[in-house]
């Protein structure tokens, strides 16, 4: 499918660090209303990566981004807000409204849907759920992690019908999963007689 295709070819471009390659990948990408794309459009627009800095373009993607309330995405919108200055702000409410006419979900989930629907009827191999070889797809998720999709659930509904993978993805970015680290009490490493030997 185009939309998974395109945002890994945006996010190995990326870590090449041909940025300007890895832009045009995730605009792709974003054309089919995926939503992590379209924040690295904006995020790539803030910082100047691969094409000029354009801080108030970078709100509008953002903000677009952020269309279905993904709790990351929201956060990235309002600190580019505060950063504004009123000028900027003007401007990215007026560029807002052709980002959404082209980009957003009103305009894009039926693409996506389209790309879905006629993957699915692509498909070869067994439909009876035997392992399609040993296929394992990498879907990149956020915070850098990827989500591993192994042959077994490939004809899965969740990831053709429209409004399943669209669950599937609400589910996975809404409240990206995020790592803690408990950290102990300090602890010497040295014996008492070497820290009365020290400096």
């Amino acid at each position: 499918m185009g939309v998974t295709r395109y945002r890994l070819l945006g996010v190995e471009a990326y870590r090449a660090r041909e940025y300007e390659r890895a832009f045009e990948y995730f605009r792709r990408a974003a054309y089919y209303a995926d939503k992590p794309s379209q924040g690295m459009v904006a995020e790539m627009l803030w910082t100047g990566q691969g094409v000029p800095r354009d801080g108030a373009l970078a709100y509008a993607w953002m903000d677009l981004a952020a269309e279905r309330g993904y709790r990351g995405f929201l956060t990235l919108r309002e600190r580019y807000w505060t950063r504004l200055d009123e000028p900027a702000r003007a401007r990215a409410l007026e560029e807002g409204g052709a980002v959404y006419a082209r980009y957003g979900d009103e305009a894009a989930r039926p693409r996506i849907d389209r790309e879905l629907r006629h993957a699915r009827r692509q498909i070869t191999g067994s439909r009876t759920g035997h392992p399609v070889g040993h296929l394992r797809i990498e879907v990149p998720g956020p915070n850098g992690t990827s989500i591993g999709i192994d042959g077994t659930r490939f004809y899965d509904p969740v990831y053709w019908d429209p409004q399943q993978y669209q669950a599937w993805h609400d589910q996975v970015w809404m409240e990206p999963r995020t790592g803690n680290v408990d950290v102990g009490e300090l602890e010497s490493l040295r014996t008492p007689d070497e820290e009365d030997d020290a400096p």
